[in-house]
């Protein structure tokens, strides 16, 4: 299993903070910031209690390196996906090796589950990423037009931060032993299709709930007249 996120230079597999930060990662995502001691970070780095301390002051200090790290990881690869060339890349690059993945998937999940402030960070910034995303697709016609952009991007991050923190659902559900290349085999294009094509075959309830929102008064408006 690969301990980083991003490739690394030749100069920094030889860094000691570089080799802390990495164990760092893989030990907060088996076991979460809480469980997790600089005693034990320190034996997976091979390095003594003492030097974690002297590069990074602290384990809070470590885990807001740890969290800027996977984070500028996992923004980049979703930027990536704004476009069909970079979904197509990283849908090969995750299927050819799904342990590069592994370990970022597995940190954030702990960071959203334990309701941190990288999970809090990770999803306002996958936010705010996915709604300028659907902003470029409305210019540029690939997407098409909705009433709030930013409700359907809070759902589309959402809907997708589940996969981090409901993890074993999902593949109970699916009839897998765990998240994997064939799990997301088999989601990639019922996924992409509901995107796509959408759900309903035609607006009726779409004009029903617009009908019933235009019929219903608004309780915050007339509280302010």
């Amino acid at each position: 299993m690969r301990s980083t996120p991003l490739p690394r230079t030749p100069d920094e597999d030889l860094n000691t903070p570089a080799r802390i930060r990495d164990a760092a990662i893989r030990c907060f995502a088996a076991d979460g910031f809480r469980k997790t001691s600089i005693r034990t970070i320190a034996a997976a780095s091979e390095v003594s209690p003492g030097l974690v301390i002297h590069h990074f002051g602290s384990k809070e200090k470590l885990r807001e390196a740890c969290d800027d790290y996977v984070l500028q990881a996992m923004v980049e690869r979703a930027n990536h996906k704004a476009n069909p060339i970079g979904l197509q890349a990283i849908m090969r690059e995750y299927l050819a090796n799904p342990e590069e993945y592994n370990v970022d998937v597995a940190y954030l999940g702990k960071a959203l589950a334990e309701d941190s402030p990288a999970g809090r960070k990770f999803a306002d910034i996958m936010t705010d990423e996915t709604e300028a995303i659907i902003k470029a697709g409305i210019a540029d016609g690939s997407m098409n037009p909705t009433s709030d952009i930013r409700v359907v991007a809070a759902m589309i991050v959402m809907a997708s931060l589940s996969i981090l923190t409901m993890p074993g659902y999902l593949s109970r559900t699916l009839g897998f032993d765990a998240i994997g290349p064939e799990l997301m085999r088999r989601m990639a294009l019922p996924s992409l299709e509901l995107y796509t094509h959408g759900l309903y075959a035609d607006d009726t309830f779409l004009k029903a709930a617009r009908e019933t929102l235009a019929a219903t008064s608004n309780p915050r408006k007339e509280s302010r007249s």
